[in-house]
């Protein structure tokens, strides 16, 4: 098992911590983690772009004048695509781009994503993460403490105080043990986690 440093809120070392083999020590697969992503990425297109055919605008219900003998060309609706205010032809509409994986595969992903950050050695445990008050100085003061910029901190449960602190710091974000993703993992540069939130992962994915 890799055996990680574990810091406290000061950057020094107050122990070591045995990782699960299982989880942070698998052979890395870059391609369903690239599955991951697309598919993250995809999942959070919203795919609202469309504009109405002549079945979905208003009106039109009746033919504006009749067939024939008036010297006019043959018209059926005042909806139709030539007409200003008509539908447009082969209109795109909304569209859904979400696509799913395979729970073997996300989760093959994601154990291929933390062991990434272990053996970039990019992989901070702390013993815990607990701040007195809101102050987004005291989050960046313990970030610089163990020297770390761009990080997804992971805790593993909501804690007011370490999110609301967090949120205004660029290039932070603050994650549960349950919605880690593998997109979030590979896009900031540090994994920090809390001691409760490793074991918790080891329990969820194990």
């Amino acid at each position: 098992m890799a055996n990680v440093k574990v810091l406290n809120m000061s950057g020094n070392e107050v122990g070591t911590i045995e990782l699960n083999e299982s989880i942070f020590g698998v052979e890395v697969n870059n391609h369903v983690m690239h599955q991951a992503v697309v598919q993250y990425l995809a999942n959070q297109r919203q795919g609202t772009k469309g504009t109405k055919t002549r079945a979905q605008v208003s009106g039109g219900g009746r033919k504006p004048w009749r067939q024939k003998g008036t010297g006019r060309a043959r018209q059926g609706s005042i909806r139709a695509p030539q007409w200003k205010g008509g539908g447009v032809v082969f209109a795109p509409g909304a569209r859904d781009y979400s696509f799913k994986l395979n729970k073997k595969v996300k989760r093959l992903a994601l154990k291929s994503a933390l062991t990434t950050k272990v053996n970039e050695e990019k992989f901070v445990v702390l013993d815990e993460l607990k701040l007195d008050e809101i102050k987004t100085k005291n989050m960046v003061n313990v970030l610089n403490n163990i020297n770390v910029s761009k990080a997804l901190i992971v805790i593993e449960e909501n804690d007011k105080n370490v999110v609301l602190s967090a949120r205004n710091i660029p290039n932070v974000k603050t994650a549960g043990v349950s919605t880690i993703n593998v997109y979030d993992i590979l896009k900031y540069d540090s994994f920090v986690v809390t001691k409760d939130a490793v074991a918790r992962i080891e329990e969820v994915y194990a």
